[in-house]
């Protein structure tokens, strides 16, 4: 059958960046469904994209659907016919579902008795008609963060549509959508002109056809070819682009024709934080900052223009002058702020709302000092420590009514600038970099200061509880506040500093700091518990604990999650040990024979009259003092390997003794000793849970 090329592209206005990959990913997705929903072959789905289209090429595409012979099977000949002969209702319903007649009916053996079926042969459509009903349905569906109509328009697109162009070989597939017809025609780059079409008659000629109107539509050929320019701008000396992978790919979907260009800006602007230079470049421009072979942040950057090069010098000037100004006022912000200590801000918290029902950033960052200082007394940490978290504690929220974030251009600072303003302002260097440090978040939980852990933790257990509170409880489609991110956050932070805190102790105090903005006895606490539970359940899950595991030590206290850490990471040791696995199942046999039983009470020696029921007692007062030693140490590794040796005695005192005995005594004896293991057991793990491969199979 023959084949062909396919190519579609849609021509817009200009795309925001971050809408071009999700857009185009969908695009191809959709017609790789289509096509595969509709059984035809092609080799490969090539994407093409800019900020003005979205296109894909689609080679050795069949020309047209292979026919089809479909056998349909209907209901037994006994109840398709009647008496007389004549099909019933149920053969008649078969036939219209089929859309057959009676003449297509032949009768088919099965393995359940004779059926009546039909064949028929159903003609492959043209590939043509099967495009032009993909591209009809897939463009109104091509999804964005957010769409607009746009003259009478009655669907909505990221920008207005300006044109299509559909080729299938060296044909135009005419088709319309929302007014616009579909052509061979596409555009080149508008720094040319604002209308510079170009003829696209051979599909293999698209790429060139559009480089000689300085558009490159394959976006993996604009990345490599900004990549090469920037190294290339460098060659000579030793400095270099500080890499912004994010931003790189921003940009690669800003431009249609890249060219690299470098620039200058005043000497006197590296007096600034770096931060604040490097972000004005990057978050607000687009700019790329550049340091020298040690480092250091030079007064030059980078960017990459839309246009051709010969422009360059042109183009250099007009960013230079845009990048001025934008750094005035960088400048001006830092030098305003910083006339006057950080501490002098915190009471200007008093006019910020954090929350309606929560009160204003002041009144949270007293309820942080708090939680802070409790926080110190509890872990037992020294003076230093405890002053140096409290002082960050009162200053953490001072940065976000500076003019530097109040002015809203650099909010994604905040705590940079705090952690700058404080050692400006003459703070500790542990002071200042806490403030800077409670609000990282991921792989930042693993390096940060003990200071800034406290404080971390302090912010995040207010914010969880106070929201909660008031009930704004995070569902599966809403967590405005971020609380399970916050959540994570908080039993992250204490099993990487160890700290041997009772997160439901803690609970209880931000609720009591929280006293007058929620009401005792409808403030969802249990709700906070619970909430708990699942996160600590989360982070037992991502360092890799099953989730046997992770049920074997959830039912001791969950509170010290150092603690419960510990213990499933131990057991999970053990797993795949042959002799670990027989103590399971002992345990296993020990709880399910006593499952059922109430009133379990004390043991009575005396009534042991076999010798392996006599060792195993004997032998549990010994493990019982083993544990007492060990398991305030929290040597769970060493308590394990107790468990695993005393494992081959309740083994054989399952060989040797009949438990369920007619004796009631004995056998009420005989449960409480097997109860009194289980206890002890259970102090460490509840290892019945542990599922054992093959155990539900014997």
């Amino acid at each position: 059958m023959p084949k062909k090329d396919f190519l579609f592209e849609i021509g817009v206005e200009e795309i925001p960046a971050g809408y071009i990959a999700g857009a185009i990913n969908k695009l191809v997705s959709y017609f790789e469904s289509g096509l595969k929903e509709t059984k035809l072959d092609f080799e490969e789905i090539i994407p093409y994209s800019t900020p003005r289209r979205l296109a894909i090429k689609i080679t050795s595409l069949q020309t047209q659907q292979k026919d089809e012979i479909v056998e349909k099977v209907g209901p037994a000949k006994a109840v398709a016919y009647n008496e007389k002969g004549n099909l019933t209702k149920a053969a008649l319903g078969f036939l219209k579902s089929a859309n057959a007649t009676l003449k297509d009916i032949y009768i088919k053996s099965t393995p359940k008795g004779d059926k009546i079926s039909i064949k028929k042969e159903i003609k492959g459509k043209e590939t043509t008609e099967i495009l032009t009903q993909i591209i009809k349905e897939v463009v109104p569906k091509i999804p964005f963060p957010k769409s607009m109509k746009w003259g009478s328009r009655r669907f909505s697109f990221a920008r207005p549509i300006r044109w299509l162009l559909v080729l299938f070989g060296d044909k135009i597939i005419e088709l319309e959508i929302e007014g616009i017809k579909s052509g061979n025609i596409s555009y080149g780059n508008r720094f040319q002109k604002l209308e510079n079409p170009v003829e696209i008659n051979n599909i293999n000629e698209y790429e060139k056809k559009l480089e000689s109107v300085f558009v490159i539509p394959d976006r993996n050929e604009r990345k490599a070819k900004i990549e090469k320019q920037l190294h290339t701008l460098f060659i000579n000396n030793d400095e270099e682009i500080i890499l912004n992978k994010n931003l790189l790919e921003t940009v690669i979907d800003l431009v249609e024709y890249p060219t690299a260009i470098v620039a200058k800006f005043d000497r006197k602007y590296l007096e600034l934080p770096e931060l604040v230079v490097t972000s004005t470049l990057s978050e607000h421009q687009k700019y790329f900052a550049i340091h020298d072979g040690k480092n250091n942040l030079v007064n030059k950057f980078a960017f990459v223009s839309n246009r051709d090069s010969k422009y360059s010098n042109l183009i250099r000037s007009g960013n230079e002058k845009v990048i001025k100004a934008r750094l005035e006022d960088a400048e001006f912000y830092y030098k305003e702020d910083t006339k006057q200590p950080l501490e002098n801000y915190v009471p200007k918290l008093k006019n910020v709302t954090f929350q309606e029902k929560l009160g204003t950033l002041y009144e949270k960052t007293e309820r942080i000092k708090k939680l802070t200082e409790y926080l110190c007394t509890e872990l037992n940490l020294d003076k230093t420590i405890k002053d140096n978290s409290i002082r960050a504690a009162y200053l953490c929220k001072a940065d976000l009514v500076t003019m530097m974030l109040g002015e809203k251009e650099y909010t994604k600072l905040q705590g940079y600038i705090g952690h700058r303003y404080a050692l400006e302002s003459g703070e500790k260097p542990d002071v200042a970099k806490a403030i800077e440090e409670h609000y990282k978040n991921g792989s930042y939980y693993k390096s940060l200061s003990e200071v800034g852990a406290i404080v971390a933790i302090a912010d995040k257990m207010d914010t969880v509880c106070g929201i909660i509170g008031v009930g704004m409880i995070p569902t599966g489609s809403k967590d405005p506040f971020a609380l399970r991110r916050a959540g994570n956050g908080i039993v992250q932070i204490i099993a990487n500093q160890n700290f041997e805190i009772n997160i439901h102790k803690l609970i209880d105090e931000a609720f009591e700091f929280l006293e007058d903005k929620l009401t005792r006895s409808d403030n969802n606490k249990d709700i906070v518990y619970d909430f708990f539970k699942r996160r600590v359940n989360w982070l037992l899950k991502q360092r890799g604990i099953d989730y046997d595991v992770i049920e074997s030590v959830m039912h001791i206290d969950h509170s010290n999650i150092p603690d419960l850490v510990h213990r499933a990471e131990a057991l999970k040791n053990f797993l795949q040990r042959e002799d670990f696995i027989k103590l399971v199942l002992g345990f296993k046999r020990v709880s399910n024979i006593i499952a059922e039983t109430k009133n379990l009470g004390e043991i009575n020696p005396k009534l042991m009259c076999e010798n392996t029921e006599k060792l195993l007692y004997e032998r549990y007062l010994i493990l019982v003092e083993k544990i007492k030693s060990l398991l305030p140490k929290k040597e769970y590794e060493k308590i394990l390997e107790e468990l695993v040796i005393y494992g081959s005695t309740i083994d054989k005192f399952f060989d040797d003794v009949l438990v369920n005995t007619e004796d009631i005594k004995l056998r009420q004896n005989r449960y409480n000793l097997l109860n009194s293991i289980r206890e002890l057991f259970l102090q460490v793990a509840d290892i019945s849970k542990i599922v054992v491969e093959g155990e539900n199979n014997k």
